[in-house]
């Protein structure tokens, strides 16, 4: 994989805890930064993949086993008595 320095403006206070963090988890800055991002990135991709599953089952709708016919009226559904 190719890789590409980037450039980070980060409070300096975050930084620090950032770093002390990454040591914690035995890991680079630069490691745990990747890590996030690819997760973050992988997360959306999974929400992108779902909310177009889920919108083309809405739209083709799902079969019910009625045949598109109901055996029922709607005041039958619906009676309170």
């Amino acid at each position: 994989m190719e890789k590409q320095n980037v450039t980070l403006s980060l409070p300096k206070g975050l930084l620090k805890k950032a770093k002390i963090l990454a040591v914690e988890r035995g890991k680079s800055f630069n490691e745990m930064v990747r890590e996030l991002l690819e997760e973050e990135v992988r997360r959306e991709e999974g929400y992108r993949r779902a909310m177009v599953r889920h919108k083309r089952l809405l739209e083709e709708g799902m079969d019910l086993g009625t045949g598109g016919v109901l055996k029922v009226t709607r005041e039958e559904i619906h009676d309170r008595c």
